[in-house]
């Protein structure tokens, strides 16, 4: 007998995904505690890389996540909570002390904001497996091979020359045997600079063909002479349409191969209500998305679900507007579930958002 997975459920969609990153455990003071009062905390796990993976596996995608954990309790339990949201793990390589000395797996605290305190994250990552493991040996072939779609980040090219290195390899190899390649620079501060993070981001855009975000990359108005400035200079982080299309304009003036680019927009009313729009060039045009308004649960993850969102609907061919709106819907979601993934099962129940609908469903 051959066996299935019933959730993937749209025989129309053969496209199969995979990511590479870290996942983490994640522990957290309940009912918005600040850490120095916690007495408890909820673990879970999470990671921008594993968070889409999850997010478009438990909409139906066939999703593999590749990592390196430990393989001790925490590693496995990693793992099995992957499997558990039918995220594909064949790839990930659970090590030894001999390979990876630290033996441990990364952890984050989140402080969980409240009104007009914001969140707080305390990272315990340094000398994860992941920044241990030696990835010389990985045949990029054959973990590459028969997948239509690869996601990365630049959180993981944070991580260490190793994680690094492997992640350029992977561009290549991955534009040599024709995936559609999508990247989100999602800098973090905590990890490495602003100028670091923006020279070794703009190596990668020549390979990539969805760009998630404007920052961090060089976009000189002139690349022999940076002196004269960056096309993003002054542009302000809530841009009107004018001066986000002129951007869009710049980057595929530079980068050509870039079929798509993307960056939702926040406006923070407090921190536990905001609101969310985007903005997309797709196929000549740039798209302006409706404006989503709501109350926060948590907030972590919220880029994630905007660039899972976008993935589903760019598989399933929606409508560029459809494509955007879905997007930013995805993300307004995320904002309500607990965790670092959006755990929404239902398309409608995104797609009721995207068109305003917030009836109850009986």
């Amino acid at each position: 007998m051959e066996h299935k997975n019933p959730l993937l459920n749209n025989p129309a969609v053969t496209k199969k995904f995979i990511t590479i990153g870290e996942i983490m455990l994640r522990l957290t003071p309940p009912n918005y505690e600040k850490i120095r009062m916690a007495s408890n905390f909820e673990a879970s796990y999470g990671g921008s890389e594993a968070n889409i993976a999850l997010a478009l596996a438990n909409l139906g995608i066939d999703s593999t996540f590749f990592s390196v954990v430990p393989d001790n309790s925490l590693g496995k339990s990693a793992v099995r909570w992957l499997r558990s949201n039918d995220v594909h793990c064949t790839p990930m390589i659970l090590t030894t002390p001999s390979e990876t000395p630290s033996h441990r797996l990364g952890t984050y605290y989140l402080e969980t904001g409240y009104g007009i305190r914001p969140s707080k994250v305390t990272y315990d990552r340094k000398h994860s497996a992941i920044t241990e493991y030696d990835f010389s040996n990985i045949d990029l072939d054959t973990l590459l091979d028969d997948f239509d779609w690869l996601h990365l980040s630049g959180i993981t090219l944070a991580l260490g020359k190793n994680c690094c290195d492997f992640l350029m390899n992977c561009l290549i190899k991955a534009k040599e045997k024709g995936l559609t390649v999508s990247f989100d620079g999602n800098f973090r501060s905590k990890l490495w600079s602003w100028e670091e993070a923006r020279n070794v981001c703009t190596e990668c855009l020549p390979y990539v063909d969805v760009l998630l975000g404007i920052e961090p990359y060089h976009l000189y108005r002139d690349e022999a002479n940076p002196s004269k400035g960056d096309y993003k200079d002054g542009v302000p982080l809530q841009p009107n349409y004018e001066q986000q299309d002129e951007i869009f304009q710049a980057f595929i003036s530079r980068y050509p191969n870039l079929k798509c680019i993307a960056r939702h927009v926040r406006y923070a009313h407090s921190g536990s209500e905001n609101s969310l729009k985007a903005f997309m060039w797709y196929d000549g045009h740039t798209f302006e998305s409706k404006l989503f308004t709501f109350n926060i649960l948590d907030r972590v993850g919220g880029g994630d679900a905007f660039a899972s969102g976008l993935i589903y609907a760019m598989m399933h061919n929606y409508k560029a507007m459809d494509m955007i709106n879905f997007a930013v819907a995805s993300s307004a979601i995320k904002h309500t579930i607990h965790g670092d993934a959006n755990i929404t099962d239902d398309v409608k129940t995104i797609k009721n958002l995207m068109n305003m609908n917030y009836d109850i469903k009986r």
